[in-house]
């Protein structure tokens, strides 16, 4: 596990910068803004298609952050610097670029610049006065030895638009970022326990859960050689889960340990894969979590896109690699290993009661001479793990965890959650509302059948042009609103999950319950676009009266019982109730509906009876007067509504202290990720997974030398509704 680098921070003290200039004195100033419509990205550049829209440089050595400096990149960038373009220099070569052949097609920079890397590439679409979309770019530029930025550059700090984010007098040093922002130490040399350990041998760590939160928290322990990771995971491994999904799509068998919410690598293994995140983009621990799913195979241009993702195509390769890695290190990983019993003696968790769900894993539990023989005791298919410590990182669908963890004493909140449907729409629809006639046409994903049905839904209007050069990405959109009004006071109300060109799959994960979810893979190529529609719940709503006896997990009870409505709605066969949008804001059964990508099936169903009123007049009132007014045509007969999308978050917390991040009254117990209420997506519970790592760092070594800046910075880094 390496440090952060490359694209570096995000414009605050302790960001970081890789430097490439061996100046005395090294400048480095952050310019927002760079704009560049797709037609000159096209014209300026002898470049091939992207899949993404736009387009990059021929040289697939290069790493996107220079690769996505094409010429007329480069030339907005140094119009914004008032910089003469008659007079270029080579860039600096960098290890992947070295070669002549890949210098010689790359852009040249002026002699006032000695480095420049794009930091972020986004679209924007904002259609502002009939404007044509753009892409705009945030790129850090080296300003070259004995050049004045301020003076002769004209650069002035402006946050959000200039921003000098270093200055190291002296130069960097060898193998260091700009500003010496702390960061989490590569693995120890050593394997063998530390003199400074405070226990006898390792100290194990039993991690339950191989979503993000768990698998980040595992990786960071097993690196310093000075941990024994040991993750307890219910579902399969990614190779035997996919034959799980494949059983309930095909069959409608749905196994209640391996689905689309349990099994290697959490929910977000088969979803869109989304690494956009509220808790800093560009902060160290964002950008040490992106540089390491790149080290595991994702793209790289995860590093500088302004909405990440990974389709659930690169998260199967990914996650493999991973455990390969992990066990490598010396960690151990158990699939087919439900935790159902958490043993708590005198306020410290001493270990973990699991069942063996899966034949494999049942076969080496009853192997005396395996590895686990050393690590736990077993009777039958229960196991019993001993720890010096666990983390808890189980992802909010794993109910029953809640209520083991409720018997057990352990100290529960209810939070604040959302819940609602999933809306899909055409993507060239989607691409209609966001770009216009003349740039819907425009968008190219590479599969035939796709492109041809969004070129011909175009070519219809003879009053579009046909003129652009450019290419986009498929259309995205975000949706929200405060003043949600459910009849007696205001909601929130807003799109989740956005899936372009994805599909709709079932995330339930018992028998008589139907939970829906979003899922794309990498080239988001179908021909649907689907989005969670929700509106807020808070801890002490009214609405959840009917479910008070449950006290803190009256939010979970609540969550079951829409379930369990959609499932009989949709014919008890898994099959989804719909609606389209116009009949779901008028209150009627929908008489027909269009097509789905749904594979199950769907049926024509009053989905606006399935919540309590409150929610469904915030939902409508949301529809028509904000979310139809933020993208004119959404609100269409096309749009087809299912239900239903509960599982935004977790209903309920489990408390930690925000110093040392151990649960309330148990000692050596850490809740980490989604599940325990702390994050709210891929990043962000990957994030929480590495506070934990080194909550656990700080707790087990008494001089431990290894940074510990995430420990007590947030109680909490996603969301809360």
């Amino acid at each position: 596990m390496g440090g952060t680098g490359g694209g570096g921070g995000g414009g605050r003290k302790g960001s970081s910068t890789m430097i490439t200039n061996e100046s005395s004195e090294v400048e480095v100033w952050r310019i927002y803004g760079i704009d560049v419509y797709p037609d000159d990205l096209v014209r300026g550049t002898s470049s091939s298609t992207s899949s993404e829209g736009g387009s990059t440089s021929t040289s697939t050595s290069l790493p996107p952050d220079r690769a996505y400096l094409t010429p007329p990149v480069l030339s907005s960038l140094l119009s914004r610097l008032r910089i003469d373009k008659t007079e270029f220099y080579p860039l600096p070569s960098t290890s992947s670029s070295s070669s002549s052949s890949s210098s010689s097609s790359y852009p040249l920079l002026p002699p006032q610049l000695a480095d420049a890397r794009v930091v972020r590439r986004s679209i924007d679409a904002r259609r502002r006065k009939g404007s044509d979309p753009k892409y705009s770019y945030v790129i850090d530029v080296t300003i070259a030895r004995g050049i004045d930025a301020e003076r002769e550059l004209n650069l002035i700090h402006r946050p959000g638009r200039t921003e000098r984010v270093a200055f190291v007098r002296g130069g960097p040093r060898k193998g260091m970022t700009a500003v010496d922002d702390p960061i989490i130490i590569a693995p120890s040399s050593s394997n063998d326990g530390a003199t400074d350990d405070i226990h006898v041998g390792r100290p194990r760590i039993i991690i339950v859960g191989a979503g993000p939160a768990g698998l980040f928290c595992a990786l960071s322990l097993a690196s310093t050689g000075k941990f024994v990771p040991i993750v307890l995971e219910r579902g399969m491994p990614v190779e035997a889960r996919g034959k799980s999904i494949g059983a309930l799509i095909h069959r409608r068998e749905i196994d209640p340990e391996s689905n689309f919410s349990f099994g290697e690598g959490g929910a977000g293994t088969w979803s869109d894969g989304k690494l956009t995140t509220r808790i800093g983009r560009n902060s160290g621990p964002v950008r040490f979590v992106l540089e390491t799913l790149v080290k595991y195979g994702a793209p790289e241009k995860i590093l500088v896109e302004g909405s990440p993702h990974l389709g659930t195509d690169n998260l199967v390769r990914l996650l493999r690699n991973m455990r390969t890695d992990l066990r490598s290190m010396g960690g151990e990983i158990h699939f087919g290993s439900r935790a159902d019993k958490f043993h708590i003696k005198d306020g410290t968790i001493e270990g973990v009661g699991v069942t063996c769900t899966s034949v494999n894993e049942r076969a080496r539990a009853n192997n005396s001479g395996g590895r686990e023989n050393s690590t736990s005791q077993r009777e039958s298919n229960k196991i019993y793990f001993s720890g010096d410590a666990v983390v808890l990182a189980t992802g909010h669908s794993a109910r029953d965890v809640y209520y083991e963890l409720h018997e057990s004493g352990v100290k529960l909140e209810a939070k604040g959650f959302a819940v609602g449907f999933r809306v899909e729409h055409p993507q060239r629809l989607i691409n209609e509302i966001q770009y216009g006639k003349d740039w819907g046409s425009r968008v190219i994903t590479n599969r035939i059948s796709t492109d041809s049905v969004n070129a011909e839904y175009f070519a219809k209007d003879a009053n579009h042009s046909n003129s652009h050069e450019g290419f986009l990405p498929v259309a995205n959109y975000r949706l929200a609103t405060n003043e949600a009004f459910d009849g007696i006071s205001n909601r929130g109300a807003y799109s989740f999950c956005q899936c372009p060109g994805g599909q709709i799959v079932p995330s339930s994960t018992e028998k008589g319950e139907l939970c829906i979810n979003g899922m794309s893979f990498s080239k988001r190529d179908s021909l649907w676009a689907n989005s969670a529609l929700v509106v807020t719940v808070s801890p002490n709503d009214s609405i959840l009266e009917p479910w008070s006896a449950h006290g803190c997990l009256a939010g979970l009870e609540f969550q079951r019982d829409m379930e369990r409505k959609a499932f009989m709605l949709g014919g008890g066969d898994m099959r989804a109730p719909v609606q389209r949008l116009t009949d779901f804001v008028d209150g009627k059964l929908s008489e027909s509906v269009p097509s789905s990508s749904y594979r199950l099936g769907v049926k024509s169903a009053e989905c606006h009876n399935i919540y309590p009123a409150p929610l469904y007049h915030a939902m409508k009132n949301a529809i028509v007067t904000t979310f139809d007014k933020q993208m004119p045509g959404f609100l269409c007969d096309e749009a087809l509504l299912h239900g239903v999308e509960t599982r935004t978050s977790s209903p309920v917390r489990v408390l930690r202290d925000s110093t040392t991040l151990q649960a309330i009254g148990v000692d050596n117990l850490f809740p980490s990720g989604e599940g325990a209420g702390f994050a709210g997506g891929i990043v962000s519970a990957a994030v929480d997974g590495l506070f934990v790592a080194e909550a656990i760092k700080a707790k087990f070594y008494a001089n431990n030398s290894e940074s510990i800046f995430f420990v007590g910075s947030t109680a909490s880094v996603g969301f809360d509704y």
